[in-house]
């Protein structure tokens, strides 16, 4: 273990792969930003016996910055071990924690998760609830519904995460309000929901895409313009122009 005048140097034992050093510097008790740094650390590291530590010691840390590096490094690391410790996380009462603390679910893919995750779409903060429905993607099927209702979301980043996330589930149910989703305010939103409805690949998308694709509002959007396209290919209905 590498210290320097009895303070952890955490960027050292980072590229020396030092795993019971930074472990230690997990419990250093003068210094938060070395806790969050070596959290950090060990998540760049992957190394699952630093998953335990994580939990016990950073996950509940009293500095917010450190649980935030601590949930991020266990999602990194993709232990079942952390699910528990995760979904606890969810309650947090910084933003930041939670929104990773749904990422590192969605990494692990764990369905313990859906039920948290479905109130977590009701959060606050609008980045928490983008991540929320990023991590419900993941998870699939049990999950179609809230990401129906996601799709009209106050915030954009939500809707578009949404969409996407129906789309890589690839439920049906989701094909109407995916195409009530074409006529969103924002072109994120358009995009994925383009994507989505050629992923699910029911016909009852064609007219409405084709219609989308010849309305003048995304003149000059060209990743919406392609996705359409894409999405009428796969449908088997291909643009002539």
């Amino acid at each position: 273990m590498i210290f320097a005048s009895s303070i952890p140097n955490v960027e050292k034992m980072r590229e020396k792969k030092d795993v019971k050093g930074l472990i230690k510097a997990l419990g250093d008790e003068k210094d938060s930003e070395v806790r969050g740094n070596a959290a950090q650390a060990l998540g760049t590291i992957g190394d699952a016996r630093a998953v335990e530590p994580l939990i016990i010691r950073a996950l509940g840390d009293s500095d917010y910055r450190v649980r935030w590096n601590a949930a991020e490094a266990i999602g990194t690391i993709g232990d079942a071990r952390a699910v528990e410790p995760l979904i606890r996380a969810l309650g947090d009462s910084d933003s930041n924690v939670r929104g990773n603390a749904a990422i590192a679910l969605r990494n692990i893919g764990d369905s313990r998760a859906v039920e948290p995750l479905i109130r977590l779409l009701h959060d606050a903060h609008s980045d928490v609830r983008q991540n929320a429905a990023e991590a419900l993607g993941k998870i699939g099927e049990p999950t179609v519904e809230p990401l129906i209702r996601a799709l009209m979301d106050g915030s954009n980043d939500v809707r578009q995460n949404a969409a996407q996330a129906l789309g890589t589930i690839g439920d049906a149910r989701a094909v109407e309000p995916l195409i009530r989703a074409l006529g969103d305010s924002d072109w994120r939103v358009l995009w994925n929901a383009a994507r989505a409805l050629g992923k699910i690949g029911d016909p009852q998308a064609v007219e409405p895409l084709i219609l989308l694709l010849r309305d003048p509002l995304i003149e000059g959007r060209d990743p919406v313009r392609k996705a359409i396209r894409r999405a009428l290919e796969k449908l088997g209905s291909a643009p002539k122009d």
